[in-house]
């Protein structure tokens, strides 16, 4: 039985974290998996995505040679994540990652797999950024940079930043 879509689906404004491994078609297929495999680890172990997986406020989303991830928290949480897989994969030179990160309005879907979704403009753009950058590169969409600077947070996460390259 086919799911129906919202006639008004709900728009939320969405803190989306896009990864990508460079090169990843370039790999063999052992190569692939690993690094799939070590990625997921990584990621899976970050003290924000624990967090945010534990409250609910997390989607995961599979790309095929990376990863979204769906934060409906707070919007410090792709950063904070993103720094924390940058950090563990230091040790890991063959996950050559860039990221991309953008707050943007998503809504509810039934994806191809008539499973539970999400898309909208929030996704496209953070995809959008992420394409910009090359390996080693975490990049910011101004709107995300624009609400950050002003705040507290944004000092601390620019200063974390800067003295952990």
């Amino acid at each position: 039985m086919a799911l129906e879509p919202e006639v008004n689906p709900k728009v939320e404004i969405a803190h989306i974290l896009t990864m990508d491994v460079v090169e990843y078609s370039t790999l063999l297929i052992t190569e692939q998996t690993h690094v799939m495999t070590e990625l997921t680890s990584i990621m899976k172990k970050t003290q924000r995505f624990g967090r945010s997986e534990a409250e609910g406020k997390l989607l995961r989303l599979p790309t095929g040679d990376g990863m979204a991830l769906v934060f409906f928290d707070d919007p410090e949480a792709p950063i904070e994540c993103a720094m924390e897989i940058s950090a563990a994969i230091k040790s890991h030179p063959e996950i050559r990652l860039r990221m991309g990160i953008h707050s943007g309005p998503v809504n509810p879907v039934v994806d191809v797999s008539d499973r539970s979704n999400v898309a909208g403009a929030g996704i496209d753009m953070a995809q959008r950024v992420m394409d910009c950058g090359d390996a080693g590169h975490i990049l910011l969409s101004k709107r995300v940079a624009d609400d950050l600077a002003p705040s507290p947070a944004g000092m601390r996460i620019c200063t974390s930043w800067a003295n952990a390259t």
